[in-house]
């Protein structure tokens, strides 16, 4: 798996586990779908992600 398919899976993964922590157990869980979505806002300007460091130090190849 590459860095960007890793990516875009926990994204994904945190936006789906904050949405329903939101609903179930309590609507501040809701900021932190606020938090993930702006840093994919900030990446697509920037070129940069917190997480692709992390997965790049891990490891994975790019492509």
């Amino acid at each position: 798996m590459t860095v960007n398919e890793m990516l875009r899976m926990i994204a994904g993964g945190f936006i789906v586990l904050s949405v329903v922590l939101g609903i179930w157990v309590s609507p501040y869980f809701l900021y932190f779908t606020v938090f993930v979505g702006l840093n994919l806002i900030q990446s697509s300007f920037t070129g940069w992600c917190p997480m692709m460091t992390i997965l790049r130090g891990a490891g994975l190849k790019e492509g």
